[in-house]
């Protein structure tokens, strides 16, 4: 029987009419059931309530998602947030310690937005918390009186790093983005390699120097409208094989296994 190759999604904890729910946009399952061709699997934000060994034993890929929540900023020593900003706490104990486990064990790993941002404080890395407001940088905000095809429109052109991740799996020196976050990049973690870069010279991705498998870290949304999009469609398509090969690893070494334990059964 073939296993489909399984990619978590991590949830938001979220409060939908009285309760609270974990739940994941379906802009981020579309592109990985038809851009990865992968089995969609919602993780839901319970941080130590369940393990990080059971969780990575039972997936072959994870997406961390963009959310209109931030990462709580004592979690890279910065200042207090502005009032009213949204927080996910529960998802910052789920997100943060399995970014670093996964990638550590080979786990394939792409990380949009809010993602991108904690791969970034998983690493070491500090956040803007308002870029706009940073001399020097653009504002990288969308306007959200704008129709939703505007927001998620071209709004920037980033220079892809020959060599890299990006460059590898899409060919492009350039790409027009689109740009919908308020906090960024203010120091890069260690372990991680600037991918690409903003006019501003913001960076907008990166991947991990000592990872195993695919690691990488978007700041804009690479699934609106994925495969309409040449640089979306490659790097899901990317993110897709690297999490087949991990599924055809894991299948190969429990063949071995069971070959080992009959192996010694028939000489017992």
């Amino acid at each position: 029987m073939q296993i489909n190759t399984i990619i978590g999604i991590i949830a938001d904890r979220t409060k939908i009419g009285l309760h609270w729910s974990h739940a994941a946009s379906e802009k981020y399952i579309d592109p990985i059931v038809d851009g990865a061709d992968a089995l969609a699997v919602i993780l839901p934000a319970l941080g130590e309530r369940q393990s990080m060994e059971s969780i990575l034993a039972s997936i072959d890929g994870l997406l961390f998602t963009g959310s209109y929540s931030n990462i709580e900023p004592h979690r890279f020593g910065g200042a207090a947030s502005a009032p009213d900003t949204l927080h996910d706490p529960h998802r910052d104990a789920t997100a943060l310690p399995l970014m670093r486990e996964a990638v550590a064990r080979g786990v394939p790993v792409l990380a949009i937005c809010r993602g991108f941002q904690e791969m970034n404080v998983a690493f070491g890395g500090t956040l803007h918390q308002a870029v706009h407001a940073v001399p020097g940088l653009l504002d990288h905000r969308e306007n959200k009186a704008d129709p939703i095809e505007t927001q998620y429109g071209p709004a920037h052109c980033v220079r892809i790093e020959k060599g890299g991740v990006l460059h590898a799996c899409s060919g492009m020196t350039e790409a027009l983005v689109n740009s919908l976050h308020g906090q960024g990049i203010a120091h890069l973690g260690s372990e991680l390699t600037v991918e690409a870069v903003a006019p501003d010279g913001l960076i907008e991705a990166f991947s991990v120097e000592s990872a195993r498998a695919f690691a990488l870290g978007v700041q804009w949304h690479p699934e609106w409208q994925h495969a309409s999009n040449t640089l979306s469609t490659a790097i899901f398509r990317a993110f897709g094989a690297a999490c087949r090969e991990r599924r055809r690893a894991k299948d190969a070494a429990s063949m071995r296994g069971a070959c080992d334990v009959g192996a010694r059964l028939a000489t017992a």
